[in-house]
């Protein structure tokens, strides 16, 4: 893997094909991504290809992001689910356009909006850097910095209560990943 070559061409495309407010939040989650792989051990180019890459597809809507869920043979739980669908495709496009075959890298960006049972280091700093780069601003996130600040699996599982607690509130779909990942880390504590 060519890794500044996939950087150099990720961060074309932020650049380009992002809102100036997602691209400013990319930045950020990439800023934050760096500052977590440094404090909790993961690798620091991993991360940066994660978190450039976690959004690029997060604008897709309506007919367009139908479309690309059916061409990607992805579930049906994924229609009309922006929230959900983008980490997905954005997963499987990192892989197909970009030619990423890290595993790590492309599971970190898959569930950066979920989390999963027994996520690895990577994916814990993909995850919790999207919730608390510095523009985040949502009822709850300076808890999830401070708990940030004790440890990566402790600000994971405090964002993750946050969103089930939300996503029930609003009678939202909540995906079971979530689920799973809160109880794992739980069960892990």
């Amino acid at each position: 893997m060519e890794t500044g070559s996939i950087l150099e061409r990720l961060m074309s495309s932020v650049m380009t094909e992002l809102s100036d407010k997602r691209r400013v939040h990319t930045l950020g989650v990439r800023d934050t991504a760096l500052a977590l792989a440094d404090r909790y051990g993961a690798d620091p180019e991993k991360a940066e290809i994660a978190a450039l890459a976690h959004d690029l597809y997060r604008g897709l809507r309506g007919e367009e992001l139908n479309k690309t869920v059916k061409e990607l043979g992805l579930l049906d739980k994924y229609l009309d689910n922006p929230n959900l669908a983008h980490g997905k495709i954005a997963a499987i496009m990192l892989e197909k356009k970009y030619g990423v075959e890290d595993r790590e890298i492309l599971d970190a960006v898959a569930y950066h909006t979920t989390g999963r049972a027994g996520m690895s280091t990577l994916e814990k700093v993909v995850f919790l850097a999207d919730a608390i780069e510095p523009g985040r601003n949502y009822p709850g996130v300076e808890e999830v910095r401070e708990a940030a600040e004790k440890g990566l699996d402790e600000g994971c599982l405090r964002s993750m209560l946050g969103t089930i607690e939300h996503v029930q509130d609003q009678g939202a779909y909540l995906d079971e990943d979530t689920i799973e990942a809160a109880e794992f880390l739980k069960e892990n504590k």
